[in-house]
């Protein structure tokens, strides 16, 4: 292959997975959730055989599908963001990322406070909206961070545009980073900019950035930069990987500006991977409990289909997957569900073929640089042999 597009549904998972209970997330189903609405009009997706996949009984199988599809579960100890694009590129976590359901501890809060020249506000778990519904008039009077976390092993930082600028929110969040390792060492800090006033609302803007650590060992970037490919990150990639192993990036203010991006890039010659996110299934849907809003979301991902394969040349590859789940129906929280995650992969060299049921998002990776021709090692187990023609 000379070329692999690999697009990442933040959040589309396809049903529990047998250690779901563990997690507080027993019976979750993304997908099914999203299909139930009846709203769901994904004919490219169903004609490339998703409704072939172990465990998707409710949406139609196809006695011919175009593409191969496997359903994914996760071997890390996790179901974030951070942990499940590591192990998409082949790097296993077998332990969680920390987490702060009472809010962090007064020595970090310290070293943030001294280190930003700012008081902080809030510090619990929270729904990224309701915070500045809450908190933004007071940090509008006090010019104190407004900071918070999820279930999620994230330390968000929220400012309204207009009282800190950008960059010092970006800065902000720099420090933060640097104070968050160790027994502290979130998986992301994320700065949330808003604008808006108490008396008509507060929204979030598109400039969030997130500030990750850096994986813990070599990934699958690392290994196509090494080899001299091309290693082009659309979205929060650049971000989840803290920057390493990528040759470019361009970050993206909507899933529609993801697969403008996407397409772009198709339309481009180079040798290596496109790798792809598209965040507002999770971020928009998912945690606000929006399955009409995910199921459009999805259909609309599945019009574009329709165009990107047309420009797929014979030694393009595309794969689709996710990395995690958020069931928009599930009420017991707003955050993200274990889940397995789908894999559908299309292009002129792929037969169609159901891989079953596999046990890592990491075969991704090793056939992601199996195909490229790339040396990688990883627990992961290439299906590449599997698929092609």
């Amino acid at each position: 292959m000379k070329r692999i597009f690999l697009i990442v549904l933040d959040s589309c998972g396809v049903g529990a997975a047998p250690d779901a209970a563990d997690f507080g997330d027993a019976g979750t189903n993304t997908l099914r959730s999203c299909a139930q609405t009846g709203q769901l009009l994904i004919p490219n997706l169903i004609a490339a055989g998703i409704g072939n996949m172990d465990g998707v009984d409710y949406l139609p199988s196809v006695p011919a599908p175009r593409g191969a599809v496997a359903r994914l579960r996760e071997a890390s100890c996790g179901k974030d963001t951070t942990i499940g694009h590591w192990e998409i590129a082949g790097v296993v976590s077998p332990t969680s990322l920390p987490t702060y359901p009472q809010g962090f501890p007064q020595e970090v809060l310290d070293a943030f406070e001294a280190a930003t020249g700012r008081g902080v506000l809030c510090n619990l778990p929270y729904s990224g909206t309701d915070v500045i519904r809450d908190y933004g008039k007071e940090h509008l009077e006090t010019g104190k961070w407004i900071v918070y976390t999820s279930a999620d092993s994230v330390f968000q930082v929220a400012a309204h545009e207009e009282k800190v600028p950008l960059e010092e929110l970006y800065e902000a969040c720099r420090k933060a980073r640097s104070i968050l390792r160790g027994k502290h060492g979130v998986g992301r800090v994320i700065a949330r900019p808003f604008v808006g006033d108490p008396e008509t609302g507060f929204k979030r803007t598109s400039n969030r950035h997130d500030f990750s650590l850096e994986p813990p060992g070599r990934t699958m970037l690392d290994a196509l930069k090494e080899a001299g490919q091309a290693c082009i990150a659309v979205g929060k990639i650049q971000d989840i990987f803290a920057g390493r192993g990528t040759t470019e990036y361009i970050y993206n203010k909507s899933n529609a500006d993801g697969m403008a991006h996407a397409l772009h890039y198709a339309r481009q010659d180079f040798r290596g991977l496109c790798f792809v996110n598209l965040v507002d299934f999770d971020m928009v849907y998912g945690h606000r409990r929006d399955p009409l809003g995910y199921a459009r979301a999805l259909s609309e991902l599945d019009t574009w289909l329709g165009d990107f394969l047309k420009e797929m040349g014979p030694e393009d590859l595309l794969m689709i997957t996710a990395d995690h789940g958020c069931d928009p129906c599930y009420t017991a929280t707003t955050d993200h569900t274990r889940e397995y995650v789908p894999l559908v992969v299309l292009g002129q060299q792929v037969k169609p073929v159901n891989l079953g049921t596999r046990n890592s998002f990491a075969d991704i990776a090793a056939t992601v640089t199996e195909l490229l021709g790339v040396s990688f090692e990883t627990p992961g187990i290439s299906f590449a042999q599997q698929i092609l023609r």
